[in-house]
């Protein structure tokens, strides 16, 4: 096993997944947002207001990645890429390493019971949703289901996890790549 990439929307656990994966196959987790804040030496939100559209975000940011991805250290390591992992300069990367590319997947109720805030500096921030609210976040949860929609069809295996904790939704992650017999390494490191 050389790489395996984690995308999905936000919250469906990419971060949480990913970590108890490599904890499991004995490799390096790195989650690409934390990165790319150590690169650049401040926060995502910040970052982004340095560009005026998603794509040249998108651009820079996946210097980080390559960049990441030239270390030794990360020859053997689970990636928790963002969103949109698997489009435009990310996906440039992406496609040219030695990898397996995993979309999550969940319902966007679920998605909404894990969702985090954080403030502009990435620090968490302890909220409590109305119902209204609730509403509002859930319509932008399927919006971006859908937007990623097609991006996510690059991927060579999608789990959907639904309903799943962490623990869980990596066996069936490691299920998953071995009835794909994409990865026989990790196949057989998951059901050691």
């Amino acid at each position: 096993m050389n790489r395996i990439f984690l995308s999905g929307v936000a919250c469906v656990g990419k971060t949480s997944v990913g970590s108890r994966l490599a904890a499991l196959l004995g490799c390096r987790f790195f989650d690409l947002d934390a990165e790319i804040e150590t690169f650049f030496g401040t926060s995502i939100e910040r970052l982004k207001v340095r560009f005026p559209f998603p794509r040249s975000f998108r651009e820079e940011a996946s210097k980080v990645l390559a960049h990441l991805l030239s270390k030794p250290e990360s020859h053997r390591c689970v990636v928790a890429l963002p969103p949109s992992g698997l489009m435009e300069g990310y996906w440039q990367v992406v496609k040219s390493a030695e990898a397996i590319t995993v979309v999550l997947q969940d319902t966007p109720e679920n998605i909404l019971d894990r969702i985090v805030f954080f403030d502009v500096d990435s620090r968490p921030l302890k909220r409590t949703l109305t119902d209204t609210e609730k509403r509002l976040y859930l319509r932008e949860i399927r919006k971006d289901v859908t937007y990623f929609k097609r991006s996510y069809r690059r991927a060579a295996v999608i789990v959907d996890i639904a309903g799943l904790g962490p623990e869980d939704a990596v066996l069936k992650l490691c299920d998953s790549l071995s009835t794909s017999h994409l990865e026989l390494g990790v196949a057989s490191r998951c059901s050691q």
